[in-house]
């Protein structure tokens, strides 16, 4: 299947990606994956491979595993292949599948519930997720078809790992704040040992095969604290609500059975001040007794109770995994001022979850940030998380892949299926364009690293695996990692009133050239209004100041995502060139 592209014409001869890329990508794979090479430890804040290399997973979320479908969605639409090429030669490195404890339980028991809305067929004119087919054309079950999801991830490089959303099969399951207490749809409790047992039982089941490198033990702990024993704590305690208690005896359960595994632990909602407070009591506006948070996005915690798996191995397994979210889905108070990274850290991030990564407590994966690209605070929040996870080395997968998040939106923006095409995905552009700076990538080439040491990332040549980067780039162009663990500096992309120099441009070409390539606003400078300017024009909101042959920064004939990711690396002080198109 070939790469598609939705297009709008200029008077310039020039086109422009108007709404994403329609993704129905062919290629092989000859590398096999022996399952067992993959498995990732921490020393100190920072994740290193088999050989001693660090390495940085940045990743998106696609639900589905934790709502009635039973499966991620929109596999009611696209063929699996088609979308996990997508995401790969996109450059996520992995992908976190929320999930929830009733649908482990169900495997557990050999009683794996049904899967709705997945399109599938083995029929030879409309083919559309075949492998989850059986011999007799009937749909396999739930189970069957993760295994199958996990396969396919092997087949393109990608890593994966699961989050308990909910204890319950539910859409809104996240609403609900402890991973006990609730009955799945045949009557059963879901109790605290029932949590751990379906979750032993699935690392064992994967425990010799990498594809599944960790296990994210449950979204979002939360509750305030005046709720007492129905919200989730963190404190030295036994009780059953102390999630720290709790996840330290889930993590080892799951250890003894897969010591390979990473374990990611989530913070909580609110945490209490100090000694002279106590969790239950009420909550006051003068003397409030609790430090409020995100939900799961609280580690304060660790400070005082980190969990402790019994040895320096075992603590090696442990990776906090705070989420963090923007003021279009809550305005936080840390929000009500003109915000900065620095405000941000002072009022909010450095006490709840950074300083665990700045004193090398242990590694970060910030499991969900994101949200819609409003072209102001919110968006203004998106690019300073984003700029401080890179800076800091911060693992983190995107909330989320998926359309349908209603108070984030998602990476995708629509989907189809046809014999003739195939699948088509389309990619928020201007989201993407965001995202996209925060991903594992060689330094000058732009290179997309994954996590295997066998299978490269993606099929199309965007992506290598972490063998080849340290054998054949990190020596000659480094990347977003340096390989001694920091990050190579980046400069703020701000405004300037002083023209940009310009990469070398290759003008191979006889004709007569008249604009600076790069120089979209046709002011002579290049700078962050060019970045600005051709965002909204992949959007298809034209600036009337504009040059579309300047925007042309890759020399291809057309607009489109890759010139904008070429011109961000640019502003970074990356080492591109630009080229230009001559007809």
């Amino acid at each position: 299947m070939k790469l598609r592209k939705k297009i709008i014409t200029l008077a310039t001869l020039l086109t422009v990606a108007a709404t994403g890329v329609a993704s129905t990508f062919a290629g092989s794979v000859t590398a096999v994956d022996t399952n067992n090479d993959d498995w990732l430890h921490a020393v100190g804040s920072r994740l290193y491979d088999k050989d001693g290399n660090q390495v940085w997973l940045t990743g998106a979320n696609w639900f589905g595993l934790n709502c009635g479908e039973a499966a991620p969605h929109y596999l009611w639409s696209v063929d699996v292949d088609d979308a996990l090429e997508s995401i790969a030669d996109h450059g996520i490195n992995v992908i976190r599948f929320p999930i929830s404890s009733e649908l482990l339980i169900s495997w557990m028991n050999g009683t794996p519930n049904p899967v709705s809305s997945v399109q599938a067929n083995i029929d030879p004119a409309y083919t559309i997720n075949a492998d989850f087919c059986n011999a007799d054309g009937s749909l396999k079950d739930s189970m069957q078809i993760f295994d199958v999801i996990m396969q396919k991830c092997k087949k393109y490089g990608l890593k994966a790992f699961i989050d308990i959303h909910s204890p319950h099969t539910d859409n809104s399951g996240h609403n609900y704040p402890l991973w006990y207490g609730k009955e799945t749809t045949d009557g059963t409790m879901v109790t605290t040992d029932l949590w751990i047992d379906s979750l032993v039982w699935l690392a064992d089941k994967y425990k010799n095969d990498d594809t599944l490198l960790a296990y994210d033990l449950k979204n979002e702990p939360h509750g305030k604290g005046q709720e007492g024993s129905a919200a989730a704590k963190w404190d030295g305690s036994t009780d059953e609500n102390n999630w720290a208690y709790a996840s330290t005896r889930c993590a080892n359960a799951i250890l003894d059975v897969n010591p390979n595994a990473l374990i990611l632990i989530e913070g909580v909602e609110q945490h209490v001040r100090n000694d002279s407070f106590t969790w239950g009591q009420p909550d006051s506006e003068s003397n409030p007794p609790y430090y409020p948070g995100w939900w799961g996005g609280n580690l304060r915690g660790v400070k005082d109770h980190p969990v402790d798996l019994g040895s320096e191995e075992r603590n090696s397994k442990i990776v906090y995994s705070p989420h963090d979210y923007g003021p279009a889905v809550y305005d936080q108070t840390w929000f009500q001022k003109d915000f900065t990274t620095q405000t941000l850290l002072d009022d909010y991030w450095y006490d709840t979850w950074a300083y665990i990564n700045d004193q090398d407590i242990a590694p970060l994966l910030m499991g969900e940030w994101g949200g819609f690209m409003d072209g102001d605070r919110n968006e203004k929040w998106l690019t300073l998380l984003r700029d401080y996870m890179i800076e800091n080395h911060i693992n983190h997968t995107f909330w989320c892949l998926n359309t349908n998040s209603g108070d984030t939106g998602g990476l995708w923006t629509s989907f189809a299926f046809s014999p003739a095409t195939g699948s088509e995905i389309e990619w928020d552009t201007e989201k993407y364009a965001l995202f996209e700076p925060s991903l594992w990538q060689t330094g000058t080439t732009g290179k997309y690293i994954g996590l295997d040491h066998e299978v490269p990332l993606g099929i199309n040549g965007t992506g290598i695996t972490v063998s080849d980067y340290y054998a054949n780039y990190a020596a000659s162009e480094g990347s977003n990692l340096d390989s001694d663990g920091s990050v190579k500096p980046q400069d703020p992309i701000t405004p300037s009133d002083n023209p940009t120099e310009a990469p070398t441009e290759d003008t191979s070409s006889d004709a007569e050239i008249d604009f600076i390539s790069g120089d979209v606003t046709n002011d002579k400078k290049i700078n962050a209004f060019d970045s600005v300017a051709l965002k909204r024009m992949l959007a298809g909101d034209l600036p009337e100041v504009v040059q579309a042959s300047a925007a042309d920064v890759t020399g291809d004939g057309s607009v489109k995502v890759d010139d904008l990711i070429t011109l961000n690396q640019f502003l970074l002080g990356k080492d591109v060139e630009f080229k230009t198109y001559n007809p």
